[in-house]
């Protein structure tokens, strides 16, 4: 399901083959948690933005409109109108972001609902069913995310709970993918690699899920509190045990520069909310540095976000015009920068790849890695 084309030194250009279709990698998912990306872009918007995949939420669509909703509706590539491949994360996240809310205990964890307060409890098997009904094209497997720092001996316990909790995964997605009434009977699960900033504790880690020979391996619990030094430095401690022949995704990873770092680190596949969260705050991504559209310096500006851009908003509209769309509460300014960041960040991944077809990454990462990330 994974061709490795060609290596630059441990970064890797690759092609992921799903039952939706094919993936270029490195590539960078698009965060459209409720089945849509947060700006008002809709699947269709996708299409012309070099989207390759969608990365839908799991815990949120189970709580509306119910993935059992979803599935009479056919699933979330008839729902969304999305028809490229789908991620769906495993609910594991709340576990750590909901934790004033919540109580894990070996068979899953209770959650309190963010919409109502009512209970909720999700295992592994449950993840697994709510994602089935959603017929992701990948199904993450279900975990706990530890906040860094964390103490050693719960990162420990966790993660081998995390292992069992694997094995479950695995059992009840085959189970599922049996079953008649099944909307995509080959969904893929991938595993999810923990063990906070503790290197052989991700190791050990790592070595266990392996040997479960899943369809792809996630690096989860990153971004979470430590230092981006730190992150890096767990990163190339668990690739040297990660399959060559499976994807590897950096979950919830970053910025153009973590994206730049992990890559040369040997990362396949990355997603963030980043650039539709940015954009809403009129922040934009651009190949000279990062703008903030409310500052008064744009009033007059009549160029384009970014000169060497081709995106929908950068062909036809204004710094000066979108910061006064900020400027009075208009809708329309955060869809165009939503736009420009989507379009941004797919760019950037596809210039990588091309640096990787020609063999100069390192040139490439090396004219980037500071100006991308530098306020103008």
């Amino acid at each position: 399901m994974y061709k490795l084309i060609r290596n630059e030194g441990t970064a890797r250009r690759g092609e992921l083959v799903t039952p939706h279709g094919t993936v270029q990698t490195p590539a960078f998912m698009n965060v459209a948690t409720c089945g849509a990306i947060k700006g008002g872009l809709s699947a269709l918007d996708l299409k012309e933005l070099k989207c390759q995949v969608q990365l839908c939420n799991t815990y949120h669509l189970h709580l509306r409109p119910g993935d059992e909703t979803v599935k009479k509706l056919g699933g979330l590539h008839r729902f969304t109108r999305w028809d490229g491949p789908i991620l769906t994360d495993s609910g594991g996240f709340q576990v750590f972001s909901l934790a004033k809310l919540r109580n894990i205990q070996e068979e899953g964890v209770t959650f309190a609902s963010h919409i109502d307060g009512h209970r909720i409890f999700m295992g592994p098997e449950e993840s697994m069913r709510i994602q089935s009904n959603l017929a992701s094209t990948i199904a993450m497997a279900f975990d706990e995310c530890v906040e860094n720092p964390a103490e050693y001996d719960y990162a420990r316990k966790s993660c081998q709970r995390t292992v069992r909790w694997l094995y479950r995964c695995k059992a009840e997605m085959d189970r599922l993918n049996s079953l008649p009434d099944t909307i995509n009977r080959k969904q893929m699960l991938w595993g999810i690699n923990q063990g906070s900033t503790y290197e052989d504790l991700r190791i050990e880690n790592m070595r266990q899920i392996r040997e479960l020979d899943l369809d792809g391996y996630a690096i989860g619990g990153l971004a979470v509190g430590e230092s981006t030094e730190e992150m890096y430095r767990i990163i190339e401690a668990v690739e040297p045990e990660m399959p060559k022949d499976k994807p590897r995704y950096l979950m919830g990873v970053g910025t153009p520069e973590n994206i730049l770092e992990a890559v040369k680190r040997g990362v396949d596949i990355f997603d963030c909310v980043m650039p539709s969260r940015n954009a809403r705050h009129g922040h934009v991504f651009t190949w000279e540095g990062c703008r903030n559209l409310f500052n008064a310096k744009y009033t007059l500006d009549e160029a384009p976000l970014d000169e060497s851009c081709d995106c929908p908003t950068c062909r036809d509209f204004s710094r000066a015009y979108i910061h006064h769309l900020f400027k009075s509460g208009e809708m329309l300014a955060m869809r165009l920068c939503v736009t420009h960041n989507i379009y941004f960040y797919n760019t950037l991944l596809e210039r990588i790849r091309k640096s990787l077809d020609e063999g100069n990454f390192q040139e490439f990462y090396n004219n980037n890695i500071r100006k991308l990330d530098t306020r103008i």
